[in-house]
């Protein structure tokens, strides 16, 4: 395109692109979708891709009065993956929404928006100024926007208050000095270009100030290890993991590889006082939290990237092309055909995706795959218990007073965080409250919860429906990798320093 926009019909090119995006405007593209890798689209467009989405108080000692969101994207980054490692897409927007008032309307959504800069650092060789190929120039690099950084990638965060289209709008602004802009340190390149990545992400830890909320919040965006645990390989190869036994091995929750052990992610972090989050005067203590990434619906591949002009003209409405609440569900409940679909929707409109709540297939799949090896699947129609687990919240639980269904996460903040150690990793079902599905934290085995969720087990607890409905409602579903709040730290951003791509050790 560069050598088009000195032309006369640069002019057309701008028509042309109006008119597509008028077009798509009238007959939208298909949907796109999250989680790593969960639906079709979304394998194209890995940094809009939604991995997981936590929302849980803050058991920091000292910040029992936060609630902590997280949401992490880009999935499977290998850390030696260079020498442009994963830097977040500028031309998106990626938002964390909470509705609440129980309506499935967002009543707050941060939107926060990313800026990649190359400084173009040159080496003299033979007497010419030529460009380095890399993202540091040599020297190591401990500080915010250090000189040895050969690219600075920033981002900006505002809040909407009501509709993020018609709404209001305000920046978050710097605790110190005031500033709206905030740096993003960059990838775990290596211990010889960053010596000590954990104190330098720790300088990217940012106190700062919401419009409307009195207390200052905090706020980290950069690279984490990926807090997820699954035994990705075996799960879809037809769940060809262990049957579950009445008399179930202590081992065998720790049986199998945690096959993201080696990857990390990129997070975006905030931790805000929950009195910020819940509606005008703390009635409604429940809040639903969900992440989505828009893109920009027109792109234009430019034929002849130069330096005045990038590799693509992006244009048009933003259009929402991956969207991430409760963990698991477009993967193992929504239909492959709607697995896009699910992604481009609202929660307002999740009426059309009920059957797969109400009549999952997942359960029956689980029932075929083992053979019958006492794995039968409930027989309780509609499923209420899945509909409480994924749609209202639980009553008493984590049910807001009124209630539209609607897939989000729920949390409800009047209920005291747990201390790290002394968390249960099944949540709720093992009787702590303040883990999964009320909210979610990062040592919460969401995959071993939701197979033993799915398979019946809140009708053992008469929640939705009765035990005599799950045949194997009692049984101790697992994909064998192991997850509890061992595998992070005690305090904000608590996820775990990313891995160094050098030295592998």
């Amino acid at each position: 395109m560069s050598h088009i926009v000195k032309r006369p019909f640069n002019r057309q090119i701008q028509v042309a692109m109006l008119a597509m995006t008028g077009l798509m405007a009238i007959c939208p593209p298909p949907a796109q979708a999250s989680s790593h890798r969960e639906a079709p689209f979304i394998t194209k467009q890995p940094t809009v891709d939604a991995t997981d989405f936590y929302m849980f108080r803050s058991y920091e000692p000292g910040r029992a009065d936060y609630v902590t969101l997280i949401a992490n994207y880009v999935p499977l980054q290998d850390a030696y993956g260079g020498p442009n490692y994963f830097q977040m897409d500028p031309d998106a927007l990626y938002e964390i929404h909470i509705d609440n008032n129980g309506d499935a309307k967002e009543d707050l959504t941060f939107q926060f928006r990313f800026n990649n800069a190359n400084k173009d650092t040159q080496l003299t060789v033979g007497g010419k100024k030529v460009s380095i190929p890399l993202v540091i120039n040599g020297g190591a690099i401990a500080d915010v926007n250090a000189a040895g950084a050969n690219v600075r990638e920033t981002y900006t965060v505002n809040l909407v208050r009501g509709d993020r289209r018609g709404g209001t709008r305000a920046a978050l602004t710097n605790a110190s000095g005031g500033g709206t802009t905030f740096d993003k340190p960059l990838d775990n390149i290596g211990n010889k270009s960053i010596p000590n990545y954990a104190a330098y992400a720790a300088k990217h830890v940012y106190a700062v100030n919401i419009p409307g909320c009195a207390t200052p919040a905090r706020m980290f965006v950069g690279q984490r290890k990926d807090p997820f645990a699954v035994n990705l390989g075996e799960t879809f190869d037809l769940i060809n993991i262990k049957a579950p036994a009445v008399e179930f091995a202590a081992n065998a929750e720790r049986a199998a590889k945690d096959d993201l052990a080696d990857k990390n992610i990129t997070s975006i972090e905030l931790e805000v006082a929950k009195s910020c989050l819940t509606a005008a005067g703390g009635t409604n203590p429940v809040i639903g939290g969900w992440t989505t990434a828009s893109m920009r619906q027109g792109r234009l591949l430019n034929a002849m990237p130069g330096t005045r002009v990038g590799a693509s003209k992006e244009g048009g409405a933003w259009t929402q092309v991956s969207r991430l609440g409760m963990p698991l569900v477009n993967e193992v409940v929504i239909g492959l055909k709607d697995k896009d679909r699910f992604n481009h929707s609202k929660p307002t409109a999740d009426g059309q995706f009920a059957d797969y709540v109400t009549n999952p297939t997942l359960p029956a799949l689980v029932e075929i795959l083992y053979g019958g090896a006492g794995a039968k699947a409930p027989t309780n129609f509609p499923r209420n218990d899945l509909v409480a687990a994924f749609l209202t919240g639980v009553k008493g639980l984590n049910q807001p007073a009124s209630v539209t269904a609607s897939e989000m996460l729920r949390l409800n903040t009047s209920i005291a965080p747990v201390a790290m150690g002394a968390q249960k990793r099944l949540g709720v079902i093992d009787g702590d409250n303040a883990g999964y599905p009320n909210g979610r934290r990062p040592g919460d085995d969401v995959v071993d919860i939701s197979l033993r969720v799915v398979m019946g087990k809140l009708c053992t607890l008469n929640l939705g429906c009765a035990p005599s409905d799950a045949p194997a409602g009692a049984l101790r579903f697992t994909d064998g990798a192991y997850l509890d709040d061992g595998a992070f730290t005690a305090a904000f951003p608590y996820l775990k320093t990313p891995i160094a791509g050098s030295p592998q050790q």
